[in-house]
């Protein structure tokens, strides 16, 4: 099976800082992976690498077979790759609706002509994209949201929303930033769900980062650890918990027990 993703040796350095080192790691098809490391591990400089916002001082990049180094963030998307991000990045003055919405822009057929004339080719795309938006929407159950301002839905409905914006650029792969940070632990059970629920409905494959290992060991089907951005660990989420040198880097305390013994 090839892999959706692949990282072979990837580094990158700002100065003299080497903030990913040699990094390797693949991704399959409707695969759920976790990125773990303690803060600074250089866990969303990956994600930056992955989507054109940085490119590799050395190494490559893969997806579906194509090189993604040196094309620009949009043309990544483009490709199949879409991203949420640590601190919510929602266009607040939008409404729910057109923050969905302007996801779709990306796969527009319909070019300047249609779009001045509003010629029956252009308000066919149009309806078909309204459409496409109410469904995602009704699916996250935010569809009687749909004309709210996106900075009135309450936090968990915002980390939602940038979900279902990342979806409609129809990715095949979905990188999630840290999306149980700020949540209560009824949210974060619920997002448990909510990832799960995407990557089986929309047949994509997951790289989560996240720090709450109880969300990361309970939905990832692998892990891998990163420290001082190299890799130090990867397997299961029992490997993983168990791995003498993750227990020390990352979850270790004096006692031996770090996170995931709780």
């Amino acid at each position: 099976m090839s892999s959706v993703l692949e990282l072979n040796d990837v580094s990158i350095q700002f100065g003299g800082l080497r903030a990913v080192g040699g990094l390797t790691f693949s991704i399959q098809p409707g695969e759920l992976v976790g990125l773990i490391g303690p803060n600074g591990a250089g866990k969303t400089t990956v994600f930056n690498l992955i989507t054109g916002v940085y490119q590799p001082t050395s190494g490559s990049i893969k997806f579906g077979g194509v090189s993604v180094p040196g094309h620009k963030p949009h043309q990544i998307t483009k490709l199949g790759i879409a991203r949420t991000f640590q601190n919510i990045r929602l266009f607040s003055s939008l409404s729910v609706f057109d923050n969905v919405r302007t996801a779709k822009m990306m796969h527009l057929q319909h070019g300047i002509a249609h779009s001045l004339f509003r010629g029956p080719a252009f308000l066919d795309e149009e309806a078909m994209i309204e459409n496409e938006v109410f469904d995602l929407l009704d699916i996250f159950d935010l569809g009687k949201e749909a004309s709210t301002p996106c900075k009135s839905l309450c936090y968990g409905d915002q980390r939602r929303l940038e979900i279902v914006r990342a979806l409609a650029t129809k990715p095949k792969l979905l990188l999630l930033d840290e999306p149980a940070a700020g949540m209560n632990p009824t949210e974060k059970e619920e997002l448990m769900h909510l990832i799960q629920f995407i990557k089986d409905k929309f047949q994509i494959s997951v790289l989560l980062v996240e720090h709450d290992m109880k969300v990361v060991m309970g939905i990832c089907q692998r892990i891998a650890v990163l420290e001082y951005g190299v890799k130090i660990a990867e397997g299961t989420p029992a490997e993983i918990q168990s791995n003498p040198k993750v227990i020390a880097a990352y979850l270790g305390t004096e006692d031996g027990k770090g996170p995931l013994d709780a």
